[in-house]
Parts: structure tokens; C-alpha cells; sequence
């Protein structure tokens, strides 16, 4: 596999119109992000003249996204079927599913100067997977959720995206990667260049630390607050139901992570720097050295294989967990239900 300094961020222009010429696409999984991209590539197939590429098919199992894939005009074959009837694959199943049926299903019925598209480097980066030489290997990694890739591809603005060239076979692995961006409306967003490990280890990093971090600190604010006597309904309005935390966010990108403090009273802003540094100087930054660390060694890609083998007991948990009712649901779940009802919310 190659690396990249990231260094290069494509846009709508850079890439060749007729990159896709004649190549037959195959999208492996039509759940949430494959169904947002094989209906953006099919419109594009549908409407370009010259240049286009040849067809959209969909690779999935015989179940509920089968047949939503067909309603919504596709043709649906199983995974080798697709995939030996194609020459760029897109590869959009779950992490920890990848790595059997890429052995088994994938990988032997490729042809020859056929390329592999990933919308997350997890697989090639731990060594999960590993790619004929024949074949080109691309990543083209969306920065947000399937929903947000169609609603922004209809909408003309495009989505941000990482990707790389991980292996060029054919020697027009590149021109194949923007095509598709193109296609896909990535490059309406932009294309940051970084590598599969780079962007899996990203990934997990702020997923495990950043997201873990801020779990925490909503469930232990959310217990405090109410066993101080504030009412329930009141601490998920104040934490995130209000929007209030998505206009914080939305400054952080437009005005900057620091300046964004400059909106906020004299009391918040001392409130939050003292607070900040005193979370500094704890064990928090050394847990997320630590969480890194594994990240990087591929102990936790292990230990998720691990989870699915074992029938997902830690993920049925959370999810349960997260449930409104049930006997583990949480009183935060429950609490924002109400706020819902309150506020007219479906």
C-alpha cells in the first residue's frame, strides 16, 4: 500500500469527464451510505451523455435492503454475482463483515485491472483484508452520514470526503478515484488526500476519545444535575435539545475552535478556560494516548472481530441501553422523549 502526505484537496474540476467511461459499478451493501451513493452515481449515469458509466448494480443479500434496491430501480445480484459482473466495486458493508466476504466473495471473482473502492481505510489498515495485485484499490471516505450524501448531492453542494490511491494497478487509479468522487459529489464538497491508515486511525481516534469524552460528560452532567434537584426535561434541553450546542459547533467551523469563545459571556468564557485546564492536568490526556496506541497497533480492529464473533454482547448492550423503553433503558432516553412530546417533535 502507498501513503500520502495530505497535502493535495481536489475539487469539482479535477476530474477527467470521461474517467468512468464505460466502466460497470458495483455497490456492495444498500444500507445507509450505499444506497446514498448508488443513487447518486445511477442519476449521473442516467442523465450524462458520452463518457457516462456503463451501469449501477447493486451486490446485497436477499433481505429488506434487496428489496428497497429494486423498488428504487436497481438491479440486484448476490455479492460474487455483482461483483465478477463489474469493473469498479464499491465496497460499502460493515467493517467487521468485510473480512469473510472479501475471502470469500470478493477478492476471487475480481478480474483483472478491476478496481476496489472503500469508504473507510479500517479494513486495509489493519491488515483485515488483503487485495489482489491485479486490482486498483481506492478510498473515497465521506465526512458525514449517508442521509447528509444524498440530501447534499440533490442539493448541489456536495459532501467533504477523504481519499487516497492505495494501490495502482491499471495506472489510471487516480483518474478512476476522482471520477467517482465526481460522480459520487464528493468533489462538489472536496477531497482532502489521506491515506487508509491515516484515515482510520482518525477515525477511531475522535470517535474513541473526542465522542467517548463527550458521552460521558452528558450522561455524568445529566445523573448530577437531576440528583441536584434540576428537572430532567431541563438538563437535555440545556446540554443539546435546545440547538444551542450545534450553533457552538457550527462557530468552531466557521469563526475558529478559540474565537469561538469570543461570543460567550465573560462568565462562561472563564467558566470553560479554568474548567478546561483543570481537565488537562488530568488522566484524560493519557487515556487517549492510551486509546490511541491500540487504535494504532490494531488491538481494538481485534477486539471488534472479537465483539462479532461473539455475537455482539458489548453492542447489544448500548443498544439497549439507548433504547426509550426496555429494562436498562436510561432516564436521559426517557427524559428526551418527553421533551420531544413537549415540543410537538416526531
Amino acid at each position: 500500500m502507498t501513503a500520502q502526505n495530505p497535502d493535495r484537496f481536489w475539487r469539482a474540476g479535477d476530474a477527467d469527464p470521461a474517467a468512468l467511461a464505460g466502466e460497470r459499478v458495483a455497490v456492495l451493501g444498500y444500507g445507509n451510505l450505499g444506497r446514498a451513493l448508488a443513487l447518486n452515481l445511477g442519476d449521473v449515469a442516467a442523465r450524462a451523455r458520452g463518457g457516462s458509466m456503463d451501469r449501477v448494480i447493486v451486490g446485497n443479500i436477499e433481505d429488506e435492503y434487496a428489496a428497497q434496491a429494486r423498488q428504487e430501480g436497481f438491479t440486484v445480484l448476490p455479492i460474487d454475482q455483482a461483483v465478477a459482473a463489474s469493473n469498479l466495486v464499491l465496497i460499502l458493508l460493515p467493517d467487521e463483515v468485510i473480512p469473510d466476504l472479501f475471502a470469500g466473495s470478493i477478492a476471487p471473482n475480481l478480474s483483472h485491472g478491476a478496481a476496489i473502492l472503500m469508504a473507510s481505510g479500517y479494513n486495509l489498515a489493519y491488515g483485515l483484508v488483503t487485495p489482489p495485485e491485479g486490482v486498483d484499490v481506492l478510498l473515497l471516505a465521506p465526512r458525514m452520514g449517508g442521509e447528509h450524501v444524498r440530501t447534499r448531492f440533490l442539493s448541489g453542494e456536495g459532501f467533504l470526503a477523504y481519499g487516497s490511491v492505495e494501490q495502482d494497478a491499471s495506472g489510471r487509479a487516480l483518474a478512476r478515484l476522482l471520477g467517482i468522487a465526481d460522480a459520487a459529489g464528493a468533489l462538489q464538497g472536496g477531497v482532502l488526500e489521506l491515506d487508509a491508515r491515516r484515515e482510520a486511525d482518525l477515525d477511531l481516534f475522535v470517535e474513541q476519545t473526542m465522542g467517548a469524552a463527550i458521552g460521558v460528560a452528558v450522561m455524568s452532567a445529566f445523573t448530577l444535575g437531576v440528583e441536584a434537584g434540576i428537572p430532567a426535561e431541563a438538563m437535555v434541553l440545556e446540554m443539546y435539545m435546545s440547538g444551542e450546542m450545534e450553533t457552538v459547533f457550527a462557530a468552531f467551523r466557521d469563526r475558529g475552535f478559540f474565537r469561538t469563545s469570543e461570543v460567550h459571556g465573560p462568565t462562561a468564557m472563564y467558566g470553560g478556560f479554568v474548567r478546561s485546564m483543570e481537565l488537562m492536568l488530568s488522566e484524560l490526556p493519557a487515556r487517549f494516548r492510551q486509546t490511541l496506541a491500540e487504535i494504532q497497533s490494531g488491538e481494538f480492529a481485534q477486539r471488534f472481530q472479537a465483539e462479532r464473533d461473539a455475537g455482539y454482547p458489548s453492542l447489544s448492550q448500548a443498544q439497549a441501553m439507548a433504547a426509550e423503553e426496555g429494562p436498562i433503558a436510561q432516564p436521559i432516553a426517557q427524559a428526551e422523549a418527553r421533551v420531544r412530546s413537549l415540543l410537538g417533535m416526531a
